[in-house]
């Protein structure tokens, strides 16, 4: 762990820009924890002070996407009207970024590194009513501190596999680590056989609490986003065969350029609403190019342009999940990377999905699959062929993309009520 903090340090100096947050991320949970840190009761503009919210419940989570896991508990806590403190922690600086201003929780910090001596001044300091990290997150320095404490700690939205490090013969001293939980809340069968399996019995399947966060996306999202949103509805109107794609690289977007240049030589009006998982002008060059200026950017969209493009491209942040909506078919990036982006944000629309080849380590898109509700795919011909047939039968194939989703909600309640009134 030294040495990893150490690379990180390094790689600052160097001028690595997550790795120059992820320093200055230190800097301020280190005044936080002193007297550095401005009290909450000052008013002052800074750092907050850590003392000023003992007794919380704290939540721990690494980037985005647990984020978006632990999001659900925190609003059903919220919305209980309860006057809990909530604290949250963040180890990746792309998470911490995008949520350090999220207001329904009272305090957004970093993690301090993970060494013992940080872990009991945080705790120290804290003094949490209870913990919860979020998936993958097993910090040996503040899970073993926390068992010492005798405090409350839970896994919730936790998903195991054969080859971890926990169930490997020279990782035994990690499964000990399992022990530390108060309880884990897995997201299958799976799972919970493998834990049971190397005797950690603490476990219960709820499922994962990404499913109720995409249900209420689905549900408001198109009234926060309404303006935003009015370019999108005018590229699309009156189009029947429009396939949105989220989260691209460019292997994906080679791909999608061929179908649809196929698409127009044939005589078929079909629209691609592009979402780039890397929104930089070198990438929004390449993308140019690969459509041979057929594209508009929904930052310069105007009525002209509108009518004569059948890519739109989203040059910005934070409407994804809400263009979904417009689309008949989706297209998830990432499978010919190290793995697919979220496809059950598009899939809760009632529409088919489609996506890479590297999607082995998601349990959604295995289920997807497995509902006939998505198609993998690994070259132009398969592409060609699952979105052919996507499009045609998109209401058939739809439904039951949906009906997947519906029947995998409901574990922010169970894990609400087991955590806060049992």
């Amino acid at each position: 762990m030294f040495f990893y903090f150490l690379i990180i340090r390094i790689a600052a100096l160097f001028g690595h820009r997550k790795a120059r947050l992820m320093v200055q991320g230190q800097k301020e949970i280190k005044d936080a924890m002193t007297n550095k840190g401005q009290s909450t009761k000052d008013n002052v503009p800074g750092t907050k002070r850590l003392a000023d919210f003992r007794g919380a419940v704290w939540i721990h989570v690494s980037s985005v996407g647990e984020f978006e896991q632990a999001r659900p508990l925190i609003e059903r806590i919220r919305a209980k009207g309860e006057r809990r403190k909530i604290v949250l922690t963040f180890f990746s600086p792309s998470g911490y970024e995008m949520r350090k201003n999220y207001d329904k929780v009272d305090a957004v910090f970093y993690l301090p590194f993970a060494t013992r001596r940080n872990a009991k001044r945080f705790l120290n300091t804290l003094q949490p009513k209870m913990a919860i990290f979020v998936k993958y997150e097993f910090w040996p320095a503040y899970l073993r501190e926390l068992k010492k404490r005798q405090i409350r700690t839970y896994n919730i939205s936790a998903i195991f596999r054969e080859k971890q490090l926990f169930f490997r013969w020279y990782g035994k001293w990690y499964l000990k680590l399992l022990r530390c939980f108060t309880h884990i809340y897995v997201q299958d069968e799976n799972s919970l056989a493998l834990l049971e399996k190397h005797g950690i019995h603490n476990a219960t399947i709820v499922g994962d609490t990404r499913f109720d966060r995409v249900q209420e996306v689905k549900a408001n999202g198109e009234k926060a986003n309404r303006e935003r949103l009015v370019p999108v509805a005018q590229f699309v109107e009156g189009c029947e065969r429009v396939i949105v794609a989220g989260s691209t690289w460019p292997k994906d977007e080679v791909l999608l350029a061929q179908y649809l240049k196929a698409q127009s030589d044939s005589g078929r009006n079909t629209k691609l609403i592009l979402v780039p998982h890397e929104i930089d002008e070198n990438h929004l060059h390449f993308i140019f190019n690969l459509f041979q200026g057929r594209m508009v950017r929904y930052t310069r969209a105007t009525q002209t342009s509108l009518l004569h493009a059948n890519v739109m491209v989203m040059d910005t942040m934070g409407l994804l999940s809400s263009v979904y909506r417009f689309g008949q078919v989706a297209y998830i990036g990432g499978g010919f990377g190290v793995g697919i982006h979220n496809t059950i944000e598009a899939a809760v629309y009632g529409i088919p999905v489609i996506f890479g080849p590297n999607y082995q380590h998601f349990r959604e898109a295995k289920g997807l699959i497995a509902a006939g509700a998505a198609r993998s795919i690994k070259d132009y011909p398969e592409i060609e062929a699952a979105l052919d047939t996507a499009l045609a039968q998109h209401e058939t194939i739809g439904a039951k993309a949906a009906e997947y989703v519906a029947a995998e909600t409901g574990a922010t309640e169970k894990i609400y009520n087991e955590i806060f009134n049992s």
